[in-house]
């Protein structure tokens, strides 16, 4: 299966996060909200210009700016 960074998924589009990149605070925030390897994601909605995206993680839904899905990868189903 092919691996995209997650701001390149398209609404409905889902997949398997396998890398979480980043460092410092912007990467411990991301742990925080549960994006981490392994966890199921859904492309929920994307806003006109790109930013922000809503997607679906663990059952709960979450509002991510642009530079947090350029840190994130996963394996499209």
């Amino acid at each position: 299966m092919p691996i995209k960074f997650l701001r390149e998924l398209k609404p409905g589009e889902k997949g398997k996060i396998v890398r979480v990149m980043g460092r410092g605070s912007l990467h411990r925030r991301l742990l925080d909200m549960g994006v981490v390897s392994g966890s199921q994601v859904e492309v929920e909605r994307v806003a006109p210009l790109g930013d922000p995206m809503e997607v679906r993680i663990k059952g709960y839904h979450l509002t991510l700016r642009r530079e947090e899905v350029g840190n994130v990868q996963v394996e499209v189903e």
